[in-house]
C-alpha cells in the first residue's frame, strides 16, 4: 500500500517526496523528467552557489532516494482519480492506489482537472496555504498553482507544504520537520 503518489519530479515533487519519505510514509514518485529545471544554472536557490539544473536533480534524486522514495523514472501517469477515500494512478505499466497525492507537473494542469479540481480566475489549480487543493487529500505545487511565479525555490518550498500538511494529518497534529545535529547520518 502506498502513502503517497506524488506525480512530477523537479524541485516540487522531490522536496514533498523527501519529506514524506523521511518520515516513514511509503512514497512513490513518478518522473517523467520533464522539468524545466534542465534548461536553468541555479545562482538564486538557498545554498546553492552555483550549480547546473540536472547536476542538482541527480543530486536531489540521490537524496530522496536514500530515504527509500519509490521513485518511477520514466513512468508516465496517465490518469489521477478518487476512489473512494483513496486515489487511483494509472501508468501504462501500473495502477497504484495511495491515501494521499501530490501533483507536480509544472505548467499542465490536465491531471488536476481530470480530477475535477477547482481552478481559479487566472487559469491555475486553486489551492489553500498548504497546497490542498479542494479534493481532499490532492495538493498541488509549484507552476500549476501560479500564473506566472515560476521558480524552482518556491516550488521546492511548495512540496514541503504540502507533505508537512499530509505529514500533520497522519500524526494528528501540527508536525514540524527539523532535524537537531544528532538526527544527522
Amino acid at each position: 500500500m502506498t502513502d503517497v503518489a506524488v506525480v512530477g519530479g523537479g524541485p516540487a515533487g522531490l522536496s514533498a517526496a523527501l519529506f514524506t519519505a523521511k518520515n516513514d510514509l511509503h512514497t512513490v514518485v513518478f518522473d517523467t523528467d520533464k522539468t524545466w529545471l534542465h534548461k536553468a544554472h541555479l545562482f538564486n536557490y538557498l545554498g546553492i552557489e552555483s550549480e547546473d539544473g540536472t547536476a542538482f536533480l541527480e543530486d536531489a534524486r540521490e537524496q530522496v532516494d536514500g530515504f527509500g522514495v519509490d521513485r518511477r523514472q520514466g513512468e508516465q501517469v496517465q490518469t489521477v482519480e478518487r476512489d473512494g477515500d483513496q486515489f487511483r494512478v494509472v501508468t501504462e505499466d501500473d495502477d497504484l492506489a495511495a491515501d494521499y497525492l501530490v501533483l507536480a507537473t509544472g505548467a499542465n494542469r490536465g491531471l488536476a482537472e481530470d480530477l475535477g479540481c477547482a481552478f481559479t480566475d487566472e487559469d491555475v489549480v486553486d489551492v489553500d496555504v498548504d497546497m490542498e487543493t479542494d479534493v481532499d487529500d490532492a495538493y498541488a505545487t509549484g507552476a500549476m498553482v501560479r500564473a506566472e511565479e515560476w521558480q524552482a525555490i518556491i516550488s521546492a518550498g511548495d512540496g514541503a507544504a504540502a507533505a508537512l500538511d499530509i505529514l500533520s494529518k497522519e500524526k494528528g497534529e501540527h508536525f514540524h520537520d527539523f532535524d537537531v545535529p544528532d538526527d544527522a547520518e
